[in-house]
């Protein structure tokens, strides 16, 4: 995709589509020697997200991993920023049969008809509830009243898989017309946005995001 002028990735952390890890530092250990998957574990995972077009991307995406591994999505970004007019939620929720065809037959994106009417599905329930609580930031974060949660995890085997937490925040979003945000999903989104630093305590990044 071309990059909108000036279009910046999650509050302007890292220029979109030119991933720039760090020089080379302890990071947890599921980081690759993928440069986007670096540059996102380095500028990205675990930061405090609070801007509603950035939290409604990663709502499609983590949805969009589901039976496939985050560094597939990570590289499918662009084609998905493109696709899904860099993720307004307003324009999302408008989509018809013509653009979901388009979707359907676009080979930058993962081409599930389930998971493309489900973008479709939680924009319009993103959008209801921007209006009842004035952003979504407001709603998403609310659960843990305001402040990231910061673990002390020494191995990527303490990653959990979901939590209590994310049980709630699940259960939550399905009431309220969300798909594809099972309790794994859910906690993956907490992990991507800042909800929780999972950082392992060896990682560089951990420190700094406390």
């Amino acid at each position: 995709m071309a990059n909108m002028p000036g279009d910046l990735c999650y509050d302007s952390r890292v220029p979109a589509d030119r991933p720039t890890p760090l020089p080379d530092l302890p990071r947890c250990a599921w980081t690759t020697t993928d440069p986007v998957m670096t540059s996102y574990h380095d500028h990205e995972w675990g930061v405090p997200l609070h801007d509603d077009r950035a939290l409604f991307e990663f709502l499609v995406l983590e949805g969009a991993q589901a039976g496939l591994s985050w560094s597939t999505i990570l590289n499918k970004r662009p084609a998905y920023r493109a696709a899904f007019d860099h993720f307004q939620p307003r324009k999302v929720a408008r989509y018809e049969d013509e653009k979901i065809a388009a979707l359907l037959a676009n080979p930058g994106i993962v081409r599930n008809r389930l998971k493309i009417l489900s973008a479709v599905q939680n924009a319009k329930a993103f959008l209801a509830v921007q209006k009842e609580f004035g952003a979504f930031d407001a709603y998403i974060w609310k659960f843990t009243g305001g402040r990231a949660i910061q673990n002390h995890l020494r191995s990527i085997k303490d990653l959990p898989a979901r939590t209590p937490l994310s049980d709630v925040i699940s259960k939550d979003l399905k009431k309220r017309g969300f798909n594809f945000v099972g309790s794994t999903i859910c906690y993956a989104f907490m992990q991507a946005v800042g909800i929780v630093n999972d950082h392992l305590v060896t990682c560089f990044r951990h420190k700094q995001l406390q």
